[in-house]
């Protein structure tokens, strides 16, 4: 396979390889443009940051006068925007052609993606449009005619700013995450990241207000923002942001969505706080099952057992009619090392769960923990009895770290497993049984 092959089909491992080897990263495909344009062409921003890294040169001037960055901003995915700007992002670029992709994505967000595609194509029908993953996110692709650009412009644009050292205000930054306001949409995400980035008096003094917007999802965008400040606070060693805890300590008192209450104790909790336990308290019976998921981490603290209060409401959450409820239950946040028995007889019962992803969650939880009951032993052999192979698997690890006697048959019982468990940590617990069988 030769380096425009791989380009072509998306190998990013083989375009490495061979770029490794002494292929070079600014090698014109069959129609004449640089290799990246195709990998441009097909939104592929794995193959695109590896010939960047290589050094293709994402700024050359192509014939029809754009250029593989601008065709990129064209597209309206951040993730291949990204992955052409490099590690260092903006760095030679000249200030025309920063310029030029600012207005570019501006022109793109403001017009709107169908629109701009009609005036383009000049096609009068029905767009297309369809979900795709873009990274880490995802997004809308919108087709007419025969072009394809996804609906990540306004996050296209954030990520310029930021890259070219442009601090967009705040008002504006929000007008453009709450059009998308689902968590994992790729223009709410690089709002939330760019606005979680901000540490100025007047950018906090901006954005506290949100929480008194009465549409929710603004104040959604504001717990999103909050978590991540408390996010780079951790990986920034930032103390700027040592308020935040109280402001939303305050906040979950009042807040009257659920769907936002829910975000906000999510962020909440990750703070840890001293009163979070009589929050968990108070909206254990919330009506919202959003709500109530979050519930069992303010109700358990690391390092801190949790009340006898605490405890009933953990157990009684156990019985909760909303499966999503019972496997946060399944997981214990915070239990000791040791169960109690009530927690055992919990997540034997929950093993038991109709809800599949509630039997998954407890099967895990009752797999790692140390706890070599008869009865917990019996419960998770029980799973080699499962249809699901990954059940059965969990229950031949969970004999395997008990060093039982059937383990290898329950390897068998597992059946054939397929790419990509070479170094699953259930596949290896058979690996360490065995060593520690020869041993004894």
């Amino acid at each position: 396979m030769d380096l425009n092959e791989a380009v072509i089909a998306g190998d990013a491992a083989a375009v490495r390889s061979l770029l490794e080897d002494g292929a070079d990263p600014n090698a014109l495909g069959p129609d004449g443009l640089p290799l990246l344009c195709a990998a441009v062409a097909g939104f592929d921003h794995g193959t695109a940051e590896v010939l960047v890294e290589a050094g293709a040169d994402a700024d050359r001037e192509l014939p029809d006068g754009t250029t593989p960055l601008l065709r990129a901003v064209d597209l309206g995915s951040p993730a291949l925007v990204g992955a052409l700007l490099g590690s260092d992002p903006g760095a030679g670029l000249p200030e025309t052609s920063r310029r030029r992709l600012l207005d570019s994505a501006r022109h793109w967000w403001e017009v709107g993606e169908e629109e701009e595609l009609r005036r383009r194509t000049g096609a009068s029908g029905p767009a297309v449009r369809r979900w795709v993953e873009d990274e880490y996110t995802d997004v809308e692709e919108v087709s007419l005619g025969d072009l394809a650009v996804r609906v990540g412009h306004s996050g296209v644009l954030t990520a310029l700013e930021q890259a070219f050292g442009i601090a967009a205000p705040v008002t504006e930054l929000v007008a453009r995450a709450v059009p998308y306001p689902e968590a994992c949409h790729a223009n709410w995400s690089a709002a939330r990241f760019a606005l979680g980035g901000r540490s100025t008096p007047q950018d906090w003094s901006e954005l506290v207000v949100l929480r008194h917007h009465p549409d929710p999802v603004h104040r959604r965008l504001l717990a999103d923002v909050l978590g991540c400040r408390h996010f780079f606070a951790g990986h920034r060693a930032r103390p700027d942001t040592d308020h935040d805890v109280e402001f939303l300590a305050d906040w979950v008192l009042d807040e009257p969505d659920g769907s936002v209450l829910a975000v906000v104790l999510g962020v909440y909790t990750d703070w840890g706080h001293a009163g979070q336990e009589a929050v968990g308290l108070r909206y254990a019976d919330h009506a919202d099952p959003r709500v109530r998921s979050e519930v069992p981490y303010c109700l358990s603290r690391d390092g801190i057992p949790p009340s006898e209060a605490a405890t009933a409401a953990l157990l009684a959450l156990s019985y909760d009619p909303d499966p999503a409820v019972r496997a946060v239950i399944a997981q214990v946040p915070g239990h000791p090392g040791e169960f109690t028995p009530n927690f055992r007889a919990a997540l034997l019962r929950l093993i038991q769960d109709p809800d599949p992803g509630v039997r998954v969650r407890s099967a895990e939880t009752l797999s790692a923990s140390p706890d070599r009951t008869p009865e917990v032993t019996e419960a998770l052999a029980a799973l080699l009895d499962e249809e699901d192979q990954l059940m059965r698997l969990e229950g031949a690890c969970a004999l395997a770290r008990r060093d039982d006697p059937r383990t290898e048959e329950a390897y068998e019982r597992v059946g054939p497993l397929g790419p990509g468990f070479g170094i699953d940590h259930r596949v290896n617990a058979l690996w360490h049984y065995r060593s520690r069988s020869r041993l004894s």
